[in-house]
């Protein structure tokens, strides 16, 4: 297959298994999205799913969430991870939305990456979901499929969003990100990969991947 059947191919594949799309993180608006985005890094999305309702019975919206300390953030969300920087971040942002942005979240990439412990990927995942701003947010499974597709080099996750948003339609950025997340969970993983039941890289990915695979499975 030449590149541009390859990205058809993965394109029609995704949205026959994937119509509809759920975002993986439970939210109401905004800035629930951000915040528990910002909790999901290094952390399972099911594991996000359970703390944010704890924390957001508590403080939902900026106002709210800067009454409480860092401290008593921290204790809450700590089954996520890094709590000690998220708990600042959270408590930082949420200043920061109300002093500069009159409590509302801001529908800039440079607004959100300007906020503590939001980096492109977290402004990335906001534009997109929340705002609808075309974006290629690239997590571990998007930037793993990527790579054993043969769309792009897999140096970092830098490249791999550049080269995503360059062989991809931009009016399929925001749907074409979820599905590649949800394909990679349930068809690709990391470990426990089997082959048979992932049809994509089965037909279009790069030879030393499903070389690499062949041993494993041998052995």
């Amino acid at each position: 297959m030449t590149k541009k059947e390859r990205v058809t191919f993965v394109i029609n594949t995704l949205k026959e298994l994937y119509p509809t799309i759920p975002i993986p993180l439970d939210h109401k608006d905004p800035y629930t999205l951000l915040i528990a985005v910002l909790l999901s890094a290094q952390c399972t999305d099911v594991r996000v799913n359970q703390i944010t309702p704890l924390l957001f019975a508590k403080a939902d919206n900026p106002y709210d969430m800067i009454k409480m300390s860092v401290e008593e953030i921290k204790e809450i969300i700590r089954p996520c991870g890094l709590s000690p920087m998220k708990s600042k971040g959270i408590y930082g942002l949420s200043h920061i939305i109300i002093d500069k942005h009159n409590g509302e979240v801001p529908q800039s990439f440079e607004a959100l990456e300007a906020m503590p412990a939001v980096g492109h990927k977290t402004a990335s995942v906001v534009m997109s979901q929340a705002f609808g701003v075309p974006a290629f947010p690239v997590d571990t499974h998007i930037h793993r499929l990527m790579y054993r597709w043969n769309l792009t080099s897999g140096k970092n996750v830098v490249q791999t969003e550049k080269d995503a948003k360059a062989i991809f339609p931009k009016e399929l950025w925001n749907e074409l990100h979820l599905q590649i997340i949800w394909y990679g969970r349930e068809y690709s993983p990391a470990r426990g990969w089997n082959l048979e039941k992932d049809i994509i890289t089965r037909t279009i990915g790069r030879k030393e991947v499903l070389a690499s695979l062949d041993k494993k499975i041998s052995r």
